[in-house]
């Protein structure tokens, strides 16, 4: 018995060395054509969106200047054309209806707004911190009043080439708000057409002559 197993274990150890010196065989895959061949899942691809606050709108920075009482329209003048004289980035100069003292301006930075009043008659200098718009925006509200303005009142013109002239309404056109107006000191009377808000009535003709037919009637 131990000889036949002895037998059986040598040829067993045989049959494996052959196995290993044998070549090996080549195996043999089928040619798949491309449309056959098959192809891997593709997985969905999930995009990660990340959400970007957006980007707040920039504002000029408006800055409040101190003036003398009763001044404010002469030193918007002035500094108007000072900015406009020097290429400053001065925007905008306002005056709040009602307010003494003071006037607005919207400027690029403090500098260009010191620069625009620097040596500026009645201006008294720049405040220190720039005035928020939510602030002021009550004194801008827009509310639109009818003007008080007749034919033959006797006005003053406020604003352009004829500031501080006195003169005479001759026309009044509401729909489009303009006035035609003549004059007074003009040695030829020359029709001009102006917005209502460039005059100002300072005397009615109606109320004028009613005061003289009164004082005629007493005496």
């Amino acid at each position: 018995m131990a000889d036949e197993d002895e037998a059986q274990a040598t040829n067993a150890g045989q049959d494996a060395a052959e196995a290993l010196s044998a070549p090996l065989k080549k195996l043999k895959l089928p040619n798949l054509k491309p449309s056959e061949r098959p192809q891997e899942e593709e997985l969905p691809v999930q995009a990660v969106v990340v959400p970007v606050a957006p980007a707040e709108k920039e504002s000029m920075p408006i800055f409040a200047l101190r003036t003398t009482a009763n001044k404010e329209d002469q030193v918007m003048d002035f500094i108007s054309s000072n900015a406009a004289k020097k290429g400053l980035e001065v925007y905008s100069v306002v005056r709040p209806h009602g307010m003494r003292g003071y006037i607005f301006g919207e400027a690029a930075s403090k500098l260009e707004a010191e620069q625009a009043a620097a040596g500026i008659p009645y201006a008294r200098g720049i405040l220190a911190q720039p005035v928020q718009f939510k602030d002021m925006e009550h004194m801008l509200e827009q509310v639109k009043v009818e003007a008080n303005i007749q034919k033959d009142d006797i006005a003053e013109i406020i604003s352009g080439p004829f500031k501080r002239e006195k003169c005479k309404v001759t026309r009044v056109d509401r729909s489009k708000e303009e006035v035609v107006v003549e004059l007074l000191e003009a040695a030829v009377p020359i029709p001009i057409t102006l917005k209502f808000d460039a005059i100002k009535v300072i005397r009615r003709e109606a109320e004028s002559g009613g005061s003289k037919e009164e004082e005629e009637d007493e005496e």
